[in-house]
């Protein structure tokens, strides 16, 4: 019931159970983690999209940034500050496979990325990325949000490498630091 009959949509808990989703917050801030990351990895198009509910994207987003923030705030100190870090993950749609387009993933992504800085979180992680041009579609996408509602906080990149020394569709690290670099990331 919890899931709302997309059972593993861990994304849904956002809104049907905010509860257990703060309580995995709380467990590592009472740890003393000082950040905690959205419980949003898969709260883009692609995934929500294989739920069939792909319209949900802000709201989880929102819900699950607001989350995060009010726990974290929960344990933040004016000595010890709690921050939260909106997870964006890959999905399972590529467009160098031609799975989606550039365009549609860059549009989402800014979709997903509004939701979590109208939740408050301090900073944007595009996490997981296998395809390059995905990447670049969420940090875009970012970027996008950032400028649109007037906010300035961190957006990270990070890109999976195969023990072959290349991301999952052959982009080499090097291409992937040149193609990312420029878009202004604070940390790949």
């Amino acid at each position: 019931e919890d899931f709302q009959g997309h059972e593993g949509c861990n994304e849904v808990l956002n809104v049907s159970r905010p509860d257990i989703v703060a309580s995995v917050h709380s467990a590592y801030l009472e740890v003393g983690v000082d950040l905690v990351e959205t419980n949003t990895f898969g709260a883009n198009w692609a995934n929500l999209l294989e739920y069939g509910i792909p319209e949900r994207i802000y709201e989880y987003n929102l819900a699950a940034a607001r989350v995060a923030k009010e726990t974290a705030n929960s344990f933040s100190s004016k000595d010890h500050p709690r921050f939260v870090i909106g997870s964006m993950g890959p999905g399972t749609k590529l467009p160098s496979l031609g799975h989606t387009t550039f365009a549609n993933l860059r549009d989402t992504f800014e979709e997903q990325a509004r939701g979590l800085i109208d939740g408050g979180a301090d900073a944007l992680l595009i996490e997981t990325s296998q395809d390059l041009l995905q990447t670049k579609s969420a940090v875009i996408g970012a970027m996008r949000a950032k400028k649109s509602l007037g906010i300035d906080l961190p957006v990270w990149a990070q890109v999976t490498v195969e023990t072959t020394g290349t991301m999952l569709l052959g982009s080499e690290i090097g291409a992937a630091l040149t193609a990312l670099a420029p878009l202004g990331i604070e940390i790949i």
